[in-house]
Parts: C-alpha cells; sequence; structure tokens
C-alpha cells in the first residue's frame, strides 16, 4: 500500500502531521489515512506499523491535496445521519485529535478545553471535494452491482433449487470464506417489495423482476449477493395472493425470517393495517415455539463455528404514504416505535421474539420514492453484530436445509387455521392417535432422528386397539418402569413344555427383573385379578403405523401349529405315557371355548368310573362334558352349537334330551366358532398322537387361517414376497415373518430369532429385514419406541 513519496507530494499537505509518532515523534508531514487505526500517518509511521501481521490488511488512502481528516469522535453516528462520516474542521493540539463543527462544540465549549489552541483546516472547497469523493463511491458501488443476478431459492412446494452448498455459493457469486448476513422482505402482493430491493441495494437494476401486470411475478424465494453491503439479499412471496399452496407457502416465509438477519416489512398503504401486526405477532410467536430448538440443534448437529442465533432478527417498517402523514407525525412527543409496541398491544400480539423493531417511513408527493431513508438505517443495523454476526455462506445453506428438512409436507385442507398467520399444524406432526384422535405434539419429521410420537393429553381406553399397557408394580415402587405383557409361557421354558404350562397354569406375566410374577390359574380357584396384586396399568396412545398392542397369548394357536412339526419328528421316541399326555393337550388346545379341559376331568361326569392315565376321555359335543366311552358312544346332531347336521358324540342324557333345544345365546356361538373349526381338524388326531404323523399336513393347512395372529396379513391377500417380489405358486410356498407379520418366500425368511414382543421367548422364522434390526423388546411395539418392520 505505502509507497516512496515524491518531493512534488512534499508541502501538499502541510498543517497535516503525523498523528501516529511511532516511528518519527509527530514531526513528519502525514502522508496517509488509516482508517482503521484511525489517524493520519507518515511514510516511516505507516511502513512501521502495517509490518506487523494483524495490521497488514487495514484500509490507507494516500492524502491528496487539500485533504481534510475525518472528526475523531463522532465517526458520524452521533448527532448526525447514520452511516455518513463527518469531516474535521480543527485539530485540538493539546488533545491531538480532529474535531467537527459539533463535537467541537460539545467537548470544546467550556472549562479549561476551550483554552486549546486548535488548527483550522482549509474547508473553503471542502463541499465540492466532498460531492466529488460521493460520485467517485456510487459510481465504484454501481460497477460492482453491474453483473448481480438472481436465482431461484426455493419454489412454491418449499422445495429448495439448490442441489448443495458448493451450488448455493456459486450462484450466490461469492467467496466461500466470506462473511455475510441475511436480509429478507416480506409484505402483501403488489406493494412494491422487489422494487426497494432493486433501489435499495442494486442501484435501481432490474436484481429481482417487477412487472406491472396483475399477476404475481415473485413465486416462491428468490436470492442475490450484494457485494457493497456484503449480504445476501432474500426477495419472498407476496401474502394475500390468489395462490395454491397457501399454507405450505406460508409456512416458507417463516423459514425465510428465520435465517434472517434483518427483515423489511414492506407496506404501501397510507395507514398501517392490522395484519402488519398480526403477520409479526404470529411470525414472532411460531418462530420461539418451533425454530428456535430446531435452530440450536442445528448448530450441534452440523457442528458450526457460528451459532445459529436463537433471537429473531431486526424488522424494518418500511412505510410509503401518499395522502396521510406518517406515522408519530401529529405526536411530536412520542416516537414512531413506541406507537407501533402500543399497536401490538392492542391486539394482543407480542413480538417478543425479534431482537428490534424499527420504523422508516417515506411521504412520495411525487415519483420516485425516496429509498434514502431506508438505505442509511440498514446499512446502520447491519454494522451491528451485538444479537446477529455475520456467518459464511455455507452457514446460511445448512439452516435453510435443516428447516426444510424439519417443516416440510403437504398440510391438509381441514387443518387451516385462518385465526392466525402461522398456526401450530404447519409445524407440528400431523399424526392423531387412533384411539383418541388426539395430535401428536412434537415437530413434523420427528421419527427421521428416532424421537417417537408423543401427545400433551393421557389417552381412553380402546377395546378395537386394547391400548392398555401393564408395568411391573414391584420395579415401580423400585423407581423403575418395566413394561410386561401376558404371555403363554417363560422365557427359560421350552416351546414344548412353555405350551404345555399353558395348557395347564394358563398364561403367564414375566417381568424381565422379578421373573414369573403371576399364572392366570396357579391355584385353580380364588386367583386376584393382576391388576389388584403385581401389575399397574396405563392406558397409552395408539399412532398410525405402529403394531398395536398384541398380547402374546394370541399366538398359543400359531406356537401349537409351529411345534406340531417338532412333535411329529419326535414321536417315534415317545413312550405310550408321554404320548397320551401330549394328545390330552393338544385336544385342550383345539377345543371349544365351552368344553371342560381335560386336566380338569378326573371321572366320567355320569357313571362316576376315575380315568387312568391311558384311559380315554371323551367329550359330550352337546353340553362338553367328559364322559367315558360306554356313557358317550350315541351320536346326533348338534347345529346349536355349530356342528352342522352331521351326527356327532354326545353323552346319553344329551341323546335322551335330543327333542330339546340348547339354549345358546349368539355371542357364545360367536366365540366358539373359531375353536370350533380347529377341534373338527382335530378329530383326525384323537386317539393318539401316532396319528399326527399321517394327518400332519390337515391341520396345518386348515387350522392355518384361525391360528393366525392378529398382526399376520392373511394368505389371501399375500400374492407374492414381500422382499424378492416372487408370485407365489404351488412350489413357491408362503412364510409369515414372526416380527412383522408380512408373508415371504423360504430364501428371504430363513432367518431365527427371538421375538419376545410378539411373545416368540425362543428363535422364530424372521424375515431378512427384520433379523438386521436391533434387539425386540416388549416396549418397543406396545409405545412405538422401539424398530418397527
Amino acid at each position: 500500500m505505502s509507497a516512496q513519496t515524491s518531493p512534488a507530494e512534499k508541502g501538499l499537505n502541510p498543517g497535516l502531521m503525523c498523528q501516529e509518532s511511532y516511528a518519527c515523534s509527530g514531526t513528519d508531514e502525514a502522508i496517509f489515512e488509516c482508517d482503521e487505526c484511525c489517524s493520519l500517518q507518515c511514510l516511516r509511521c505507516e511502513e512501521e506499523l502495517h509490518r506487523q501481521e494483524r495490521l497488514r490488511n487495514h484500509e490507507r488512502i494516500r492524502l491528496k491535496p487539500g485533504h481534510v481528516p475525518y472528526c475523531d469522535l463522532c465517526k458520524g453516528l452521533s448527532g448526525h445521519l447514520p452511516g455518513v462520516r463527518q469531516r474535521a474542521i480543527v485539530r485540538c493540539q493539546t488533545c491531538k485529535i480532529n474535531l467537527c463543527l459539533e463535537c467541537q462544540k460539545r467537548t470544546h465549549s467550556g472549562g479549561n478545553k476551550r483554552r486549546h489552541p486548535v488548527t483550522v483546516y482549509n474547508v473553503s472547497n471542502l463541499q465540492e471535494s466532498l460531492e466529488a469523493e460521493e460520485m467517485d463511491e456510487e459510481t465504484k458501488r454501481k460497477k460492482m452491482t453491474e453483473k448481480v443476478v438472481s436465482f431461484l431459492l426455493v419454489d412454491e412446494n418449499e422445495e429448495i433449487q439448490v442441489t448443495n452448498e458448493e451450488d448455493f455459493i456459486r450462484k450466490l457469486d461469492c467467496k466461500p470464506d466470506q462473511h455475510l448476513k441475511v436480509v429478507s422482505i416480506f409484505g402483501n402482493t403488489g406493494d412494491g417489495k422487489s422494487h426497494t430491493l432493486n433501489h435499495t441495494f442494486f442501484y435501481g437494476r432490474e436484481v429481482f423482476k417487477t412487472s406491472p401486470t396483475q399477476e404475481s411475478c415473485t413465486v416462491g424465494v428468490w436470492a442475490a449477493y450484494d457485494p457493497v453491503h456484503k449480504v445476501a439479499v432474500i426477495d419472498t412471496e407476496g401474502l394475500l395472493g390468489a395462490t395454491v399452496n397457501l399454507s405450505q407457502r406460508t409456512r416458507l416465509l417463516l423459514k425465510v425470517l428465520a435465517i434472517s438477519d434483518l427483515v423489511i416489512y414492506r407496506t404501501h398503504a397510507d395507514r398501517l393495517h392490522n395484519d402488519l401486526f398480526k403477520f409479526l405477532g404470529d411470525a414472532s410467536e411460531a418462530y420461539l415455539k418451533h425454530f428456535t430448538k430446531e435452530l440450536k440443534a442445528t448448530t450441534a448437529r452440523c457442528g458450526l463455528d457460528v451459532p445459529l442465533s436463537t433471537l429473531g432478527p431486526a424488522v424494518i417498517i418500511f412505510h410509503e404514504t401518499v395522502h396521510t402523514q406518517l406515522l408519530g407525525s401529529d405526536h411530536p412527543s412520542e416516537v414512531p416505535e413506541k406507537l407501533i409496541q402500543d399497536r401490538f398491544r392492542k391486539l394482543g400480539r407480542f413480538p417478543e421474539a425479534f431482537s428490534s423493531i424499527h420504523y422508516k417511513g417515506t411521504r412520495t408527493y411525487n415519483p420516485p420514492t425516496d429509498f434514502s431513508g431506508l438505505r442509511r438505517a440498514l446499512e446502520q443495523l447491519l454494522e451491528n453484530n451485538t444479537t446477529r454476526s455475520p456467518r459464511h455462506p455455507g452457514v446460511i445453506f445448512k439452516a435453510l436445509k435443516a428447516l426444510s428438512d424439519r417443516f416440510s409436507g403437504e398440510i391438509p385442507d381441514d387443518q387451516m387455521a385462518h385465526s392466525s398467520f402461522f398456526p401450530d399444524e404447519y409445524f407440528t406432526c400431523s399424526s392423531l392417535c387412533l384411539s383418541c384422535g388426539v395430535g401428536c405434539k412434537n415437530s413434523m419429521n420427528h421419527g427421521k432422528e428416532g424421537v417417537p410420537h408423543e401427545a400433551k393429553s393421557r389417552c381412553r381406553y380402546s377395546h378395537q386397539y386394547d391400548n392398555r399397557v401393564y408395568t411391573c408394580k414391584a420395579c415401580y415402587e423400585r423407581g423403575e418402569e418395566v413394561s410386561v405383557v401376558p404371555k403363554t409361557s417363560a422365557s427359560t421354558d421350552s416351546p414344548w413344555m412353555g405350551l404345555a404350562k399353558y395348557a395347564w397354569s394358563g398364561y403367564v406375566i414375566e417381568c424381565p427383573n422379578c421373573g414369573v410374577v403371576y399364572r392366570s390359574r396357579q391355584y385353580w380357584f380364588g386367583n386376584q385379578d393382576p391388576v389388584d396384586t403385581v401389575v399397574r396399568t396405563e392406558i397409552v396412545h395408539v399412532w398410525p403405523g405402529t403394531d398395536g398392542f398384541l398380547k402374546d397369548n394370541n399366538n398359543a394357536a400359531q406356537r401349537l401349529l409351529d411345534g406340531m412339526n417338532f412333535m411329529a419328528q419326535s414321536v417315534s421316541e415317545l413312550s405310550l405315557g408321554p404320548t397320551k399326555a401330549v394328545t390330552s393337550w393338544l385336544t385342550d388346545q383345539i377345543a371349544p371355548a365351552y368344553w371342560r379341559p381335560n386336566s380338569q376331568i378326573l371321572s366320567c361326569n355320569k357313571c362316576a368310573t376315575s380315568f387312568k392315565d391311558n384311559d380315554t376321555k371323551h367329550h359330550c359335543r352337546a353340553c362338553g362334558e367328559g364322559f367315558c366311552d360306554s356313557c358317550s358312544s350315541k351320536t346326533r346332531p348338534v347345529p346349536e352349537r355349530g356342528w352342522g347336521p352331521a351326527p356327532v358324540r354326545v353323552c346319553d342324557n344329551c341323546y335322551e334330551a335330543r327333542n330339546v333345544q340348547l339354549a345358546v345365546t349368539e355371542a357364545q356361538v360367536d366365540d366358539e366358532g373359531g375353536t370350533l373349526i380347529a377341534r373338527k381338524v382335530g378329530e383326525a388326531v384323537q386317539n393318539t398322537l401316532g396319528a399326527v404323523v399321517t394327518a400332519i399336513d390337515i391341520p396345518l393347512g386348515l387350522v392355518k387361517d384361525a391360528a393366525r395372529p392378529a398382526y399376520w396379513v392373511p394368505d389371501h391377500e399375500i400374492l407374492h414376497c414381500h422382499n424378492c417380489r416372487k408370485e407365489f405358486s404351488i412350489k413357491l410356498s408362503k412364510h409369515h415373518c414372526r416380527a412383522c407379520g408380512q408373508g415371504f418366500c423360504d430364501e428371504c425368511s430363513h432367518d431365527r430369532r427371538a421375538v419376545p414382543s410378539r411373545g416368540w421367548d425362543h428363535p422364530v422364522r424372521v424375515c431378512f429385514n427384520c433379523n438386521k434390526k436391533p434387539a425386540w423388546t416388549s416396549l418397543s411395539v406396545m409405545t412405538g419406541k422401539g424398530p418397527l418392520c
């Protein structure tokens, strides 16, 4: 920056001496002025000072003849127009500072300072030199903005139109390490937002498209880079325009507001309408409620060097009138900002999210509009970094991308709220509880981060979804909340032994910490309800896409069928005693609801003959009691129990009363229908387990639908493999994944693992996808907090 001073240059400014005294002791003539050092410098001091690393990039200018330095005190920020630096008229020789007229009056008009000797600068040609200097500066700025063009940043469907961070920087045409601020504009359609930006930042060039037609010329969000003020300028779509997707476009405005450092609200109304205050008030509330948390999370998630401010941008209300006075003109004692705050309060709106709100008005008697006041106000606020500091363009893009990913998706028409510009439905999850209809309180797309659905209120019980969850009472009293599920068997039991115990002792409730805490038929009489003794109940919400609250004992029938192959293979190893035991157990599993269980039949219900271990017990199809063969040898149709017109085994008493119609309710018939199907098939295997070997294909084929758990997709709906899409045929068998319930071919479901949440404590068939997921727990299915297929 420095250069050797020619002899001709010396003596051009004999009254300007070096103000640094760094190398010359203040005796040499000033040659340079450093704006950042705030001093005039001789050649030696300028070279010595700016040789230092921290001062090397300071902006210096060479003094011209008749040069007058700037005032050292005011810098144009006290008592003067913002952004306009004042030239000095005198230099105090004692204080060694340059002073403008107002600063001299303020600091040297009284006391001892009035006697300080001063040097008066030659200001006779100052005005001409200042005007020439300003013209040169404006020409320079215009040239810097000649190549600026705008680009579509986000379309009307909230889709970002730049592919990545590098593409965003390339379209802005700025350096990646350049520190920027963001200025955006809002207002009603037709109020001249694009025109305002063109004249405020780009000297009237049509960087943002304007149009005299009735159609809106700005659709979506457009951006451009102002190299003079080093800001990214964003133009938005006007409010109150005739558009589709109105809710999504309104939500888009708040995303732009959230990444902005300075917001201009442009209004051309002669009087400030309530819509202006409602828009800013609702935007403030939505910003605090939905965006501050997300901006903090984005800072942490993206590892940004510059933290995204959780305090909103500064707002300038730019008000242009023609026939009416500006705000505050009829109240000289009150500033316009105070009147604006009063309007907010009267409407019940509180714009506390914004760092500041300013009013800048201009009255246009004759076009064109004067934008100089707005420009000065913008420049002053852009210099203030106390709340919002400049950041790299990549940080701006990451913030916009994070907000777009979080708050996106269609907004149903029935969720449009007209009482607010930014209702909660624009930003919260749209899922509704299937049981009580209450909405999720979390923000949109929270599932992508593994955050489960939550609601503000408690749910109500629904028999359809059976949304009652049990927690272990003992663990709860110890400060833990452990969910438990009624199960057919304990996790320590083998599949065969577990189901045998289930047939004898009923379902169990097992806690991971306390073990088996309850068996439904442990004492056969006097059993208390588990809710009164060992568990607590909680009614939980049922969200779309979760697998509901299936209890483990719903799988008993299917677990029986899965075990039949194992039993058939092992029959040759069984002696007569175990064979009878298994046959009795098998009979109970497929017995109708009105039959007395084999385990309770100790003697014939008619002749009272006690049954030995190897004796065969027969059930009367009419009354369901147990009899010996001689007391139940007769047959007759029992259609009232669902056995149809064919004769079936009945006891002697029911045979003799064959002309008397049994009183069976419709509910009983429905209740017994499902188990009757299984029993009809079971007739083929009623004598010995050996018959299972030859008849195994019959029950597996016919009982399958009756035994199918509720979450399984029915066989008739499965046409092809859920994974590889192969079409099923006679040669390609269907298999159900025990985790998700979908249908797969054998190749896509050959893995085995336990699925405790579905009641399968031992390894069972699962599909390829479910096998890759983390371990399933009962809590995951019930609350939706675990992996779901």
